[in-house]
């Protein structure tokens, strides 16, 4: 017994010390935005696939493997100005819900071998938190070791992400009548992720071999004054959101039309040298006299909340025009609610 004890000794000896499991994670790592992409498209009148991205995202690793994503929605980019803006305030409304996040907790034991492998593709259940739902999904993720500091993470397959159950029915609808196309109710989502070890970022690197990605300068909602046709783009926009609010037969104000305003005030505001003229419109129930006094008054409880928060009130026109511009039949609650709106245009000179 003592020999064979003897044996096992030597033998461990000899094999040397156990190595310790490889923690990929450790100590954490950021995501490189410069290199990271985050693609949808979406296909219009059953035969046009069109694509978009994110200009913007924020992500970590932990050392424990939790993963989190920022998009924010605000550099929803589809390379076109006006197309932006629509996706911003009528479908995603960003200024209501102005980020979607994603979260994931990857295993660190499973990806203990990427430093030899370098490649594998692994389940990942995660959850998307978008316009204000969250939702279980999951996907086939590839994970690359790019070199000992830079990892990529990207889709196998592009994810489908459901109109519906987002409660993005009523933004995709708006899209459509905006737009003339009928949208297919889905999106494909696909990303490519580059993240690098916490206390390397700007180190050179020569494992990664990857161009920075070109933020085009239509993602972002620029700063400073606009012209004339991104102006008049803007307020068709914001006058199709239906996102100011009243109480049935009331010209006050609700609590929820307040982040739609601000965003009002603040393109007002980028449009110097514009009259702007605030219509209220009302659906045909009840008397015709009274609904344009109604329309008035809305109209003008909307132009009151602009000049308080500074804008001249020689710039703004408030009209009332009751119900006599109908944009849908007044036959069921869907359409009368879209003829009660508030309008915003450039007054032409």
């Amino acid at each position: 017994m003592a020999l064979v004890f003897a044996a096992l000794v030597g033998a461990v000896m000899l094999a040397g010390p156990a190595r310790a499991q490889v923690n990929v994670f450790d100590p954490g790592w950021t995501m490189q935005p410069g290199q990271s992409v985050l693609n949808f498209q979406s296909v219009k009148n059953r035969e046009i696939v069109e694509t978009g991205s994110f200009a913007s995202l924020r992500g970590k690793i932990t050392s424990t493997g939790e993963v989190s994503i920022e998009i924010p929605l605000e550099s929803v980019d589809t390379n076109v100005d006006l197309r932006n803006v629509r996706m911003r305030f009528m479908f995603f409304e960003s200024f209501k819900f102005p980020t979607a996040t994603v979260t994931a907790q990857l295993d660190p034991a499973m990806l203990s071998d990427l430093p030899k492998v370098r490649r594998k593709l692994i389940d990942v259940p995660f959850v998307l938190d978008l316009h204000g739902v969250r939702r279980q999904l999951e996907t086939q993720a590839i994970v690359t070791l790019l070199s000992e500091n830079s990892v990529a993470i990207s889709t196998s397959v592009p994810i489908s992400v459901s109109v519906e159950e987002f409660g993005l029915s009523d933004g995709l609808e708006k899209l459509m009548e905006a737009s003339g196309f009928e949208i297919l109710p889905s999106a494909f989502v696909s990303f490519d992720f580059v993240f690098s070890r916490d206390g390397t970022a700007g180190l050179p690197d020569v494992g990664v071999i990857r161009k920075e990605v070109t933020l085009r300068n239509s993602a972002v909602e620029r700063e400073g004054n606009l012209d004339y046709d991104a102006c008049k783009g803007r307020f068709e926009i914001l006058s199709r959101t239906g996102n100011i609010y009243f109480g049935a037969g009331s010209a006050s104000l609700q609590s929820d039309s307040l982040p739609l305003l601000g965003q009002v005030v603040d393109i007002v505001s980028r449009c110097p040298g514009m009259t702007i003229e605030v219509g209220g419109h009302t659906d045909a129930d009840g008397g015709a006299a009274a609904n344009l006094t109604l329309s008035k008054a809305r109209a003008q409880s909307v132009t009151d909340y602009l000049t308080t928060a500074g804008i001249d009130v020689r710039r703004i026109q408030s009209v009332g025009y009751g119900e006599a511009s109908p944009v849908a039949p007044n036959d069921t609650l869907r359409n009368k609610a879209k003829n009660r709106r508030i309008e915003f245009a450039v007054v032409e000179r």
